[in-house]
Parts: structure tokens; C-alpha cells; sequence
């Protein structure tokens, strides 16, 4: 097999490249945005993979400045950012991803899978050397590519759980339908929302296929304080995205916006297709989304959405797992696969990987670790 490297997507037929990637949203238009909005954080790679001249793989890359501190929250964070200041590069590294800076990882295959990711990996491990990253990963894998990817680990790669993301199957006529699937106790707390939702004339509710003037600013300034309240180092978007996703996937976009004692209040900003629907990004003002109940109503208004237009699948996405719980969702492991380049080095940075993953640090993580083990 041979592969071929591209910078952007537009340089690859949109046709070759869907005909070897999966039918998803974050596709090849989700991906040209991304091109368009020229992320600072990221340099982006798009590798195709070739038997004989047939297209028969697919996939992302991404090269970034991993920070190894990434997540850890609370009072170590503070001792980090003041190691920071002293030492500013003491913990970040270089690394190629396969994968997406946003969103779930993907490769296309329309043949036998292991050799594809087999000659990706050549690839890639081309591409770190050029690049000096000393690091190759691949990122934020559901169950589906598993059996695939643990293959990886004969070749020196360490598998970690990620954040996993949520999903709610829509199997139901009606609101109503669903509440019914609920405990008593949720069900209940729901209604009662509900209840001073609806007897409030301050919220309404617009949804709209795309956003600008000072709509595109409002929900731009949300999207803000949904970064900022998260202390995880997310990556960061240019107000471009917002108005450019619409342009390059038109009807697969909807924004579900609120307003509330006369200004905007929240905003969910949807991918959605035939079957599914992903709330990609929350924004709420947190000086009156509790007063409102906003996070409920824009999930009530979500849903009613799905169930209108026949989706079969809600994604909502990761952290905040304690309400998704109590809504209902369940949720699908991601995987994230690491490799330090260096064989030398290697089983010291597998220690340090293991004191710094995720669960160590995030309560999110261990409340969905505990909601698993709950599940089974």
C-alpha cells in the first residue's frame, strides 16, 4: 500500500475521500471548515492510502504541543501554572495525532482495516520524524476500531480510556414516551423544571440553520464562558467556525438559541443527519442558566427535535456526566493510544502517563467510571 499526504482537505476529491470514510458528520466539509478557520493550536495532516491507484483509507492527522499537565484540575493545577511560569515548555511535547483536535477519531477503510492503520502508522511515524515530535498517538476511538488498535500495542503503543462521550438511543413517540424510561425520582425533578419553565414568559426560543451579526457575537461570547469554566486546556475556535460550518454543511447545521430577560442566554450548536444528532457545543450565561433551568430546556427542545425528524441517536458529547446519567444517556468508552518514539525512554514515560491520565485528576472521568461500574 502506499499512502499520500496532503495540508488540506480541499486538495483531496471530496469523492475519493468519502468513498473510504465512514458516513459521518465530522467528515470532509466538517474538515474543511476546521482548514478555513486555520486553528493556531493545531497543524493539520490528511493522509490517504492507496492499493495499486484504488483509495482504500482515510484519516486526519493533527500535530500539536501536548501539555503532559493536561489534566490535572484543582490545587495541583495552580502549582503547574506557577512551574509554567518558571519553565515554560517543561510540560508540553511535541506530538502527531491521528485523530481530530474536536471530536471522535476516524479512519476510512474499504479493505482489510489492520493493513490500512499499518500503513497509516508508517506514515505517521514519517511524519513525527520530520516534524521532531517525539510523540505518535491516535485519539479518542470508540469500541468499533478496538480490536484494530490494540494491534498497536505489539508495536510499542500504551492504551488509556479517554473521556468517554454520551449517547441517548431515541426509541420513543413522543416526550411524554420518554420520560416514562426514567426512575420515579428523575422523572419527577424533570416535571418540576418543566413546570417553572414553561410558566415563565422571560425564555424563548429560536432554531436557526446558521448565525451572524451580533447573534454570531452573543453566541460566540457563551462559547467563551463554556471554555473558561472548563479548566482542561480545550481547544480553542475562532468565531469563523460558527458562521463558516453552516456555509460549508448547509442543512446539517442548527443552532438552538435562548434568550432571556432580553438578551442571549444559551445556545446549542448541532451537527445533524438523517439518523443522528450531535450537541457539539453548549453555551450558557451562568448568571441566569440556573434561575431558568437552561440546560434541561435546550435538552427537552433537542429531543422534541429528534423525535420530530425520525433521529434515531442523541450524542451529547463528554464531562457534565452526573445530569446525562440522570437523563438517561449511556455512555461509549473512547480509547487513546500513545507511543513515545524513543525505545529507550519509553517505559519512563509510560510511568509518567500513568500518574497523569485522566482518572488520576478529573472528577469527571472518575464519575463516569463510576456510572460504569454502576451500569454493569
Amino acid at each position: 500500500m502506499r499512502t499520500r499526504v496532503v495540508r488540506r482537505i480541499s486538495e483531496i476529491d471530496p469523492a475519493e475521500w468519502n468513498a473510504v470514510f465512514p458516513d459521518v458528520l465530522e467528515s470532509y466539509d466538517f474538515l474543511k471548515t476546521l482548514d478555513e478557520c486555520s486553528l493556531e493550536q493545531f497543524s493539520m495532516y490528511y493522509i490517504m492510502v492507496y492499493e495499486a491507484r484504488r483509495a482504500v483509507g482515510a484519516t486526519a492527522c493533527f500535530l500539536v504541543n501536548y501539555s503532559l499537565d493536561t489534566s490535572i484540575n484543582g490545587p495541583l493545577r495552580r502549582v503547574s501554572n506557577a512551574i509554567r511560569k518558571k519553565l515554560p515548555n517543561i510540560f508540553s511535547i511535541k506530538a502527531l495525532v491521528c485523530g481530530m483536535p474536536i471530536g471522535q477519531g476516524r479512519i476510512g477503510a474499504d479493505g482489510e482495516r489492520g493493513r490500512i492503520v499499518s500503513a497509516l502508522l508508517r506514515r505517521m511515524e514519517q511524519l513525527a520524524r520530520k516534524n521532531r515530535a517525539p510523540i505518535v498517538a491516535f485519539k479518542d476511538f470508540d469500541p468499533a476500531y478496538r480490536d484494530t488498535l490494540d494491534g498497536l500495542r505489539r508495536s510499542g503503543f500504551t492504551r488509556f480510556d479517554s473521556l468517554p462521550t454520551t449517547e441517548l438511543s431515541v426509541a420513543f413517540g413522543d416526550f411524554e414516551g420518554y420520560l416514562k424510561t426514567l426512575s420515579g425520582a428523575s422523572r419527577y425533578d424533570l416535571r418540576r423544571k418543566f413546570k417553572k419553565i414553561d410558566s415563565s414568559p422571560l425564555v424563548t426560543t429560536e432554531i436557526v440553520d446558521s448565525i451572524e451579526g451580533d447573534t454570531l457575537k452573543d453566541v460566540y461570547r457563551l462559547y467563551l464562558n463554556l471554555i473558561n469554566k472548563h479548566d482542561m486546556n480545550f481547544e480553542l475556535l475562532p468565531i469563523e467556525f460558527f458562521s463558516r460550518i453552516s456555509k460549508n454543511m448547509p442543512g446539517r447545521t442548527k443552532f438552538f438559541l435562548y434568550r432571556a430577560e432580553g438578551r442571549l442566554a444559551a445556545f446549542v450548536m448541532c451537527l445533524v443527519s438523517k439518523d443522528m444528532l450531535i450537541d457539539y457545543y453548549v453555551g450558557l450565561d451562568y448568571s441566569v442558566a440556573h434561575k431558568y433551568h437552561l440546560y434541561f430546556l435546550k435538552f427537552r427542545d433537542v429531543l422534541n427535535w429528534c423525535i420530530k425528524h425520525g433521529v434515531r441517536t442523541y450524542e451529547m458529547g463528554i464531562t457534565s456526566y452526573e445530569p446525562k446519567k440522570r437523563l438517561g444517556f449511556d455512555l461509549v468508552p473512547l480509547y487513546l493510544y500513545v507511543k513515545l518514539r524513543s525505545s529507550i525512554l519509553r517505559p519512563a514515560f509510560n510511568l509518567i502517563c500513568q500518574l497523569l491520565k485522566f482518572e488520576n485528576f478529573d472528577p469527571d472521568l472518575r464519575e463516569a467510571k463510576r456510572w460504569m461500574k454502576y451500569a454493569r
